[in-house]
């Protein structure tokens, strides 16, 4: 049986995965440059060692599934570098051979313990922030063409399964799903917010909902990379338009700013996980994590909050 089959059956039994916490955020925690336009797809160049370490450390955190460090991975963007098509690939293959080399270092555990290929929309490529927006527009074969190469990619290398992140477009995702589909890969779905109900490009999560409800390979859909207290309505609307689990990781509440790629403040008096993630449970969310400038930290005090083992 695959991780892939053993997490399936993990959620169709009502359990709960944590997920883990930010990648990119946390290589800057621990000196990487990201002031780059490959973010953390940067650090699979010059310090790969680095991402293996923190996938590890989520791990041992509590976390049974890591999303590689591909978010921003692209042909087009490592193109912008000098490298070729192949190289930037076998790049994107790196993100998911350095969590599995941290998986083989964990000992053996009750849950699952799965890598997703983590694939931001066309926006992350853009660099600009349009994946909290969604002011472009590309066709269904336009969509196709741009992802379709490095989620080969993750797959031949090995993901169990993909992480569509971040979204801010219906009609990306369902793109996303077609290809899903073609690849014959299960994937989540995970959207930004304009509010909480709807997604950045003002579509109704009621739609989005509709949308991808019982699609096959769809293994949860949700939010991420959204203020925490925009979490619980948001789990909400979804739940009342769809019976399949429900995915969040919410950042910590701060505020980015993709014209200086800097942190402020945000929420007034921010939450922690741990505090919210039964109430996420309770709504329907099955796989709960934490998304920019979350850590290790964060995710050991989730597992332990929702009562699950750590390695």
């Amino acid at each position: 049986m695959t991780a892939a089959d053993d997490l399936a059956l993990h959620l169709a039994d009502d359990g709960v995965l944590v997920l883990d916490g930010a990648l990119a955020t946390e290589l800057e925690r621990r000196g990487c440059d990201l002031n780059d336009a490959l973010w953390s797809a940067k650090v699979l160049l010059d310090q790969p060692e680095v991402i293996e370490a923190v996938h590890r450390d989520y791990f041992a955190s509590g976390a049974r599934i890591a999303t590689t460090a591909s978010y921003q991975a692209t042909p087009e963007g490592f193109a912008d570098r000098g490298l070729d098509e192949d190289a930037a690939l076998d790049l994107i293959a790196r993100s998911v051979r350095l969590a599995a080399s941290a998986r083989t270092a964990q000992p053996a555990a009750s849950a699952p313990l799965a890598i997703a290929g983590a694939i931001g929309p066309y926006g992350a490529f853009l660099s600009d922030g349009s994946e909290y927006r969604g002011d472009y527009d590309l066709t269904r074969d336009e969509f196709l063409a741009f992802h379709r190469p490095r989620a080969a990619a993750l797959v031949a290398a090995g993901a169990d399964l993909l992480a569509f992140e971040t979204l801010p477009k219906l009609t990306e995702a369902l793109a996303l799903a077609d290809l899903s589909d073609e690849l014959g890969i299960p994937a989540w779905y995970s959207f930004s917010l304009r509010d909480a109900r709807h997604i950045s490009d003002g579509t109704p999560l009621a739609d989005v909902a509709g949308a991808l409800d019982g699609r096959a390979g769809v293994v949860a859909i949700g939010v991420n990379c959204v203020p925490m207290g925009l979490v619980s309505p948001a789990l909400d609307e979804l739940a009342a338009h769809t019976t399949m689990p429900l995915v969040a990781y919410p950042n910590s509440g701060e505020v980015y700013n993709p014209v200086t790629k800097t942190w402020g403040p945000g929420e007034s008096t921010p939450a922690r996980l741990a505090d919210l993630a039964d109430d996420w449970r309770a709504r329907g969310a099955r796989l709960i994590g934490g998304c920019c400038r979350t850590t290790p930290a964060d995710i050991a005090e989730l597992a332990d909050a929702l009562g699950l083992q750590r390695l």
